[in-house]
């Protein structure tokens, strides 16, 4: 039980500084980020709305009591990176890495998170 909450604490903690970088560059590099949403065809109008929900689902994430909630979370968050993968590809700007370090990391912690409270969340 203590290694699944190290492995746990571990890549949540690593998902959770990629998720804050890319908060801060949605917020703080906007000019930038722009320009990558108008090559991928994106409306630049979701940037801010886009920073907002990652930093809202990882307040829920490491929540322990949104239960509900956080499968939600955890399942946005897969979709997020997986796009965000996809559009790294597209775009050619060699930030698939760090998208595949978030969707590794993401899945780990999903998967101790479930093994720590398996008792809980039926």
């Amino acid at each position: 039980m203590k290694l699944n909450k190290i492995l746990y604490y571990i890549s949540t903690t690593i998902f959770t500084i990629i998720i804050l970088f890319s908060v801060k560059m949605y917020v703080f590099n906007h000019d930038f980020i722009k320009g990558a949403f108008v090559s991928l065809g994106y409306p630049t109008y979701i940037i801010y709305p886009y920073a907002a929900a990652k930093f809202l689902g990882l307040i829920v994430i490491w929540q322990p009591k949104f239960k509900r909630i956080k499968e939600w979370a955890y399942s946005g968050f897969f979709f997020a990176v997986t796009l965000a993968f996809l559009a790294h590809i597209m775009t050619n700007d060699g930030g698939e890495a760090m998208a595949i370090i978030a969707l590794l990391t993401l899945v780990i912690s999903y998967i101790f998170y479930r093994r720590i409270h398996a008792s809980t969340l039926k």
